[in-house]
């Protein structure tokens, strides 16, 4: 099978680059055309990547295509509304780190996924309020009208216990792969509200490391998207 270039030299693919067979590298705009093959049924659609990749971006991207197409029929459900709450990684040790694999619930993450897969009502979720830093629970809904569910974060193919399991779930999976410096600058900006030294501590020692987790253990998706 082929192999497609995921990675550039100073990007979290590794120094070198790097490649994932099965992996098929496609252009953004060809995005919908892919998920517009899936079914019958409902579908979720994994996208993936590193913090500050895009995925949100893309997420809403493909739900307005979608949904302009088809009115209702594509919703967003971010994987952040699954952060343990800060009361609960005091306890654990874990603030510092927080957005590692470990400080996710990946049990209710899979719980809300099997729902989603096969509810035929209106299926409330939970939201992470950012400026907050907590979690909304019931925060959002996913709509009965919607067959195209675009679970977006930074784990979902991640090969470890708990998280494997999400994987057959999943109809189609999406990695947006990103270089390094582009991501060190973006969140740079997403962190620009801190002091600088604190800014760049949650990037150079959380942030980046955990994209570079998921070159090491990820599984391949099947469609990836360069950015530059």
């Amino acid at each position: 099978m082929a192999e497609f270039w995921l990675g550039d030299g100073n990007g979290p693919m590794g120094d070198v680059g790097a490649f994932m067979a099965s992996e098929l590298r496609v252009d953004r705009a060809d995005l919908v055309g892919h998920i517009g093959q899936l079914g019958p049924g409902r579908v979720l659609v994994a996208i993936v990547g590193a913090p500050g990749a895009g995925k949100s971006r893309l997420a809403r991207e493909i739900a307005e295509s979608l949904n302009t197409r088809h009115p209702g029929s594509a919703a967003v459900l971010p994987m952040d509304g699954f952060h343990r709450s800060n009361d609960w990684l005091d306890a654990q040790g874990l603030r510092p780190v927080k957005g590692a694999p470990e400080t996710f619930d990946v049990e209710a993450l899979h719980a809300c996924l099997v729902a989603a897969k096969t509810s035929e009502e209106d299926l409330p979720v939970p939201r992470f309020d950012r400026a907050a830093d907590a979690v909304v629970a019931a925060g959002t809904t996913l709509p009965a009208s919607a067959k195209v569910v675009l679970v977006e974060g930074n784990y979902l193919l991640l090969t470890r216990p708990g998280w494997r399991d999400l994987f057959p779930l999943f109809d189609l999976s999406i990695r947006i792969a990103v270089p390094e410096s582009t991501l060190r600058a973006r969140l740079m900006k997403r962190w620009a509200d801190h002091p600088e030294a604190e800014a760049r501590r949650r990037v150079e020692e959380n942030d980046l490391p955990n994209g570079k987790l998921l070159a090491q253990e990820n599984r391949a998706a099947d469609l990836v998207i360069v950015a530059k």
